[in-house]
């Protein structure tokens, strides 16, 4: 009566374990990606273009934003402009279930003593499909 005992409670506890191991191992989460790109212009005078392009499955989206730069100078209005901007568009798409999964950086300045250039930020959004 004991061995049997013994092998009823093995079995139930290896089909416990069993169980476990299949109730927590679920299917990887399959994620789509969207791509928003923010081009800020540093050119005197306010010559530069400053875009966001968005690629949301091949078709791109370009909506023009401010110049950092006016004729007089840096002009820290344009930079709050830009920054409310951007976070119209993150909110907008956050409101459809985007999330910030990557942002990547980068300066582009020629060797003319750092005149003009642009910073450019990208934005990796991905969302549950």
């Amino acid at each position: 009566m004991k061995k049997l005992f013994n092998y009823g409670l093995g079995s139930l506890g290896l089909l416990a374990i069993l169980a476990s191991t299949f109730a927590f191992n679920s299917a990887p989460v399959q994620y789509e990606y969207l791509n928003m790109t923010v081009i800020e212009s540093i050119i005197p005078a306010g010559l530069g273009r400053s875009r966001i392009l968005i690629d949301e499955g091949g078709s791109m989206e370009e909506l023009k934003i401010n110049n950092l730069y006016s004729a007089v100078g840096i002009k820290l209005e344009n930079i709050y402009d830009n920054d409310i901007m951007v976070m119209a568009k993150l909110n907008e798409y956050s409101n459809q279930g985007w999330e910030v999964a990557f942002v990547n950086t980068g300066v582009q300045s020629p060797t003319d003593g750092g005149k003009s250039g642009i910073y450019c930020t990208r934005y990796i959004l991905r969302r549950a499909q």
